[in-house]
Protein backbone atom coordinates (compact mmCIF):
# COMPACT_ATOMS: atom_id res chain seq x y z
CA UNK A 1 0.00 0.00 0.00
CA UNK A 2 1.24 3.29 -1.14
CA UNK A 3 2.33 5.64 2.15
CA UNK A 4 0.49 8.79 3.08
CA UNK A 5 1.59 12.15 3.71
CA UNK A 6 1.61 13.89 7.38
CA UNK A 7 0.59 17.36 7.64
CA UNK A 8 4.48 18.27 7.03
CA UNK A 9 4.14 17.04 3.85
CA UNK A 10 5.92 13.40 4.69
CA UNK A 11 5.02 10.14 2.82
CA UNK A 12 5.48 7.42 5.48
CA UNK A 13 5.46 3.65 4.75
CA UNK A 14 3.05 0.66 6.40
CA UNK A 15 4.73 -0.97 8.97
CA UNK A 16 5.77 -4.31 8.12
CA UNK A 17 4.35 -5.79 11.88
CA UNK A 18 1.18 -4.84 10.46
CA UNK A 19 1.31 -8.51 8.51
CA UNK A 20 1.65 -10.38 11.54
CA UNK A 21 -1.28 -8.71 13.11
CA UNK A 22 -3.43 -9.55 9.77
CA UNK A 23 -2.35 -13.17 9.95
CA UNK A 24 -3.75 -13.54 14.08
CA UNK A 25 -6.44 -11.21 13.26
CA UNK A 26 -7.37 -14.49 10.25
CA UNK A 27 -6.55 -17.68 11.91
CA UNK A 28 -8.03 -16.63 15.43
CA UNK A 29 -11.27 -18.19 14.80
CA UNK A 30 -9.63 -21.38 13.38
CA UNK A 31 -7.40 -21.64 16.07
CA UNK A 32 -9.21 -20.41 19.73
CA UNK A 33 -12.80 -20.86 18.77
CA UNK A 34 -13.69 -17.54 18.26
CA UNK A 35 -12.94 -14.37 15.88
CA UNK A 36 -10.94 -11.35 17.62
CA UNK A 37 -14.48 -9.62 17.87
CA UNK A 38 -15.70 -12.67 19.13
CA UNK A 39 -13.53 -12.53 22.20
CA UNK A 40 -13.64 -8.81 22.41
CA UNK A 41 -17.33 -8.63 23.22
CA UNK A 42 -16.90 -11.95 25.08
CA UNK A 43 -13.95 -10.37 27.44
CA UNK A 44 -16.17 -6.84 28.08
CA UNK A 45 -19.33 -9.67 29.15
CA UNK A 46 -17.56 -12.10 31.24
CA UNK A 47 -14.22 -10.61 31.83
CA UNK A 48 -12.07 -8.81 34.66
CA UNK A 49 -12.12 -4.67 34.59
CA UNK A 50 -8.45 -3.97 34.36
CA UNK A 51 -6.43 -4.67 31.38
CA UNK A 52 -3.59 -6.64 33.16
CA UNK A 53 -6.70 -8.86 34.18
CA UNK A 54 -8.06 -9.57 31.38
CA UNK A 55 -4.86 -10.45 29.93
CA UNK A 56 -4.14 -12.84 32.67
CA UNK A 57 -8.02 -14.33 32.72
CA UNK A 58 -7.36 -14.97 29.06
CA UNK A 59 -4.12 -16.85 29.60
CA UNK A 60 -5.63 -19.01 33.14
CA UNK A 61 -9.56 -19.65 32.34
CA UNK A 62 -9.20 -20.11 28.51
CA UNK A 63 -5.63 -21.20 27.84
CA UNK A 64 -4.73 -18.89 25.52
CA UNK A 65 -1.08 -17.91 24.11
CA UNK A 66 0.43 -14.82 25.52
CA UNK A 67 0.60 -12.97 21.77
CA UNK A 68 -3.71 -13.68 21.38
CA UNK A 69 -4.53 -12.48 25.06
CA UNK A 70 -2.21 -9.67 24.71
CA UNK A 71 -3.74 -8.78 21.30
CA UNK A 72 -7.46 -9.47 22.58
CA UNK A 73 -6.81 -7.17 25.52
CA UNK A 74 -5.79 -4.37 24.17
CA UNK A 75 -8.48 -4.67 21.71
CA UNK A 76 -10.87 -4.72 24.50
CA UNK A 77 -9.86 -1.47 26.25
CA UNK A 78 -9.23 0.14 22.64
CA UNK A 79 -5.56 -0.10 22.31
CA UNK A 80 -5.87 -2.65 19.30
CA UNK A 81 -4.35 -2.46 16.21
CA UNK A 82 -6.55 -4.23 13.63
CA UNK A 83 -4.05 -4.41 10.83
CA UNK A 84 -5.77 -1.70 8.67
CA UNK A 85 -2.73 -0.32 6.63
CA UNK A 86 -4.84 3.02 6.05
CA UNK A 87 -5.58 3.69 9.86
CA UNK A 88 -1.69 3.02 10.66
CA UNK A 89 -0.79 5.76 8.38
CA UNK A 90 -3.42 7.63 9.52
CA UNK A 91 -1.96 7.21 13.28
CA UNK A 92 1.72 7.32 12.33
CA UNK A 93 1.43 11.31 11.08
CA UNK A 94 0.08 11.44 14.25
CA UNK A 95 2.36 10.05 16.33
CA UNK A 96 4.85 12.44 14.71
CA UNK A 97 3.00 15.33 14.96
CA UNK A 98 2.83 14.78 18.88
CA UNK A 99 6.56 13.44 19.28
CA UNK A 100 7.56 16.71 18.00
CA UNK A 101 5.12 19.58 19.21
CA UNK A 102 4.99 21.55 22.34
CA UNK A 103 8.74 21.42 23.99
CA UNK A 104 10.20 18.87 21.75
CA UNK A 105 9.16 21.15 18.23
CA UNK A 106 12.58 22.75 18.35
CA UNK A 107 13.88 18.92 16.99
CA UNK A 108 11.81 19.35 14.16
CA UNK A 109 14.18 20.41 11.72
CA UNK A 110 16.90 18.09 12.54
CA UNK A 111 14.10 15.16 12.21
CA UNK A 112 13.67 16.23 8.92
CA UNK A 113 17.11 16.34 7.70
CA UNK A 114 17.99 12.87 8.80
CA UNK A 115 14.48 11.59 6.69
CA UNK A 116 15.64 13.28 4.21
CA UNK A 117 18.99 11.68 4.26
CA UNK A 118 17.25 8.25 4.64
CA UNK A 119 15.22 8.37 2.22
CA UNK A 120 18.40 8.95 -0.42
CA UNK A 121 20.10 5.65 0.60
CA UNK A 122 17.49 4.16 -1.64
CA UNK A 123 14.03 3.29 -3.02
CA UNK A 124 13.80 0.82 -0.57
CA UNK A 125 13.78 2.32 2.71
CA UNK A 126 10.57 2.18 4.66
CA UNK A 127 10.00 5.06 7.30
CA UNK A 128 7.40 3.17 10.12
CA UNK A 129 6.24 6.00 12.94
CA UNK A 130 5.58 4.71 16.15
CA UNK A 131 4.25 6.65 19.52
CA UNK A 132 8.08 7.30 20.62
CA UNK A 133 9.89 6.50 17.38
CA UNK A 134 10.73 6.83 13.59
CA UNK A 135 12.24 3.12 12.74
CA UNK A 136 13.93 3.11 8.86
CA UNK A 137 13.42 -0.41 7.82
CA UNK A 138 15.15 -1.93 4.92
CA UNK A 139 14.75 -5.85 5.37
CA UNK A 140 14.80 -5.30 9.40
CA UNK A 141 15.25 -2.01 11.22
CA UNK A 142 18.46 -0.46 10.35
CA UNK A 143 17.98 2.91 12.48
CA UNK A 144 15.19 4.76 14.07
CA UNK A 145 15.12 8.51 15.34
CA UNK A 146 14.05 8.75 18.89
CA UNK A 147 13.61 12.63 20.23
CA UNK A 148 15.25 11.94 24.04
CA UNK A 149 15.08 15.59 25.40
CA UNK A 150 14.15 19.12 24.22
CA UNK A 151 17.14 19.13 23.06
CA UNK A 152 18.85 16.28 21.76
CA UNK A 153 17.39 13.51 18.94
CA UNK A 154 19.65 10.15 19.49
CA UNK A 155 19.92 8.09 15.99
CA UNK A 156 20.52 4.65 16.91
CA UNK A 157 22.06 2.22 14.61
CA UNK A 158 21.87 -1.77 13.81
CA UNK A 159 25.78 -2.20 14.16
CA UNK A 160 25.89 -5.44 15.57
CA UNK A 161 29.74 -5.58 17.81
CA UNK A 162 31.52 -3.84 14.88
CA UNK A 163 34.46 -1.50 16.24
CA UNK A 164 33.02 2.14 15.74
CA UNK A 165 34.68 5.70 17.07
CA UNK A 166 33.52 6.99 20.84
CA UNK A 167 30.92 9.23 18.80
CA UNK A 168 28.75 6.19 18.71
CA UNK A 169 27.53 5.10 21.66
CA UNK A 170 27.05 1.76 23.05
CA UNK A 171 23.51 1.29 23.80
CA UNK A 172 23.45 -2.54 25.24
CA UNK A 173 21.83 -3.00 22.15
CA UNK A 174 23.90 -6.20 21.63
CA UNK A 175 23.86 -7.95 24.81
CA UNK A 176 20.03 -7.93 25.14
CA UNK A 177 19.93 -8.76 21.16
CA UNK A 178 18.29 -6.24 19.81
CA UNK A 179 19.17 -4.85 16.49
CA UNK A 180 20.17 -1.17 17.27
CA UNK A 181 23.39 -1.20 19.18
CA UNK A 182 25.04 1.79 18.77
CA UNK A 183 23.19 5.56 19.06
CA UNK A 184 24.40 9.00 18.01
CA UNK A 185 23.47 12.24 19.93
CA UNK A 186 22.36 14.76 17.08
CA UNK A 187 21.29 18.62 18.61
CA UNK A 188 21.47 20.32 15.42
CA UNK A 189 21.30 20.11 11.58
CA UNK A 190 25.13 20.93 11.32
CA UNK A 191 25.49 17.90 13.71
CA UNK A 192 23.95 15.77 11.02
CA UNK A 193 27.72 15.60 9.09
CA UNK A 194 29.51 12.98 6.49
CA UNK A 195 30.34 10.97 9.59
CA UNK A 196 26.38 10.57 10.71
CA UNK A 197 25.73 10.33 7.08
CA UNK A 198 28.37 7.73 6.15
CA UNK A 199 27.35 5.33 9.46
CA UNK A 200 23.72 5.76 8.66
CA UNK A 201 24.51 4.14 5.04
CA UNK A 202 26.73 1.60 6.93
CA UNK A 203 23.19 0.31 8.76
CA UNK A 204 21.52 0.46 5.80
CA UNK A 205 23.75 -1.48 3.62
CA UNK A 206 24.40 -4.28 6.68
CA UNK A 207 20.69 -4.89 5.94
CA UNK A 208 21.14 -6.34 2.35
Amino acid sequence: MAGTKSTAGWTYDVHPGLAMVQSIIAGMKQKTGRSLEEWVQWVKQHGPATEKERRDWLKSKHGLGATAAQFITESSVGKGNDGDPGKYLKSAAINVEKMFSGPKAGLRPIYNALLISARKLGKDVKICPRQTIVPFFRHHVFAQIKPTTQTRIDLGLALKDMKVPRRLIDTGGFARNDRITRRIEITSVAAIDEEVIRWLKTAYQMDA
